[in-house]
């Protein structure tokens, strides 16, 4: 069975983002870059909320090919563009994505017949709202939250409108020269 991985940055204070969407107090650096190659490594699948997948989607497929792409951007450019991806939306459809299935409706058993698929991990980069939704129905095994060293005091929260307690397991930490800390759980399975 795969791991449906859920990966964000966060700050201190459990904001995902500033009150307008705003994410310029995120740290990345080449040593963070490289670290989560290692996870992308082990994972064929993305899965996105549509908003996200928007935005990764008008930047990835040619972000390798600028001529300025860092390493980084060529590297998860071409880890982009090869794996499969997944939607989670009522808004948009499949019609004319390449390699993309949107999910629209029965949630629990579209992810997992998709986590019984042979193949790698599935990460969930970012998708808060996504996020939620598969949080509330137990379909995360595992997160990664890189815990930024600042305090929003306002705006988009990691975990929003969660009404059941998730049970975790601390398997390991990184802490990063920039002062971002990585936390990485497993869930407990009941």
């Amino acid at each position: 069975m795969r791991n449906l991985i859920f990966f964000m940055n966060t700050s201190l204070d459990s904001f995902v983002a500033g009150p307008k969407g705003e994410m310029d107090w995120i740290h990345v650096d080449n040593e963070i870059f490289d670290f989560v190659a290692t996870m992308t490594d082990k994972a064929d699948t993305a899965l996105y909320g549509r908003v996200t997948y928007e935005m990764m989607q008008s930047y990835w497929p040619t972000a390798g090919e600028r001529p300025n792409a860092s390493k980084h951007d060529k590297e998860h450019s071409a880890w982009y563009n090869k794996v499969s991806k997944i939607v989670l939306s009522k808004m948009i459809s499949e019609k004319g994505l390449d390699n993309t299935v949107v999910i629209s409706d029965q949630l629990v058993d579209n992810i997992n017949k998709i986590k019984k698929q042979d193949g790698k991990n599935i990460i969930i980069f970012g998708s808060p709202g996504a996020s939620q939704s598969l949080l509330s129905q137990g379909l995360i095994d595992e997160f990664w939250l890189f815990v930024n060293p600042v305090i929003l005091g306002q705006g988009i929260p990691l975990f929003k409108d969660v009404s059941e307690k998730t049970k975790l397991k601390l398997v390991e930490s990184k802490t990063f020269s920039c002062g971002v800390i990585a936390l990485h759980y497993e869930t407990i399975k009941n």
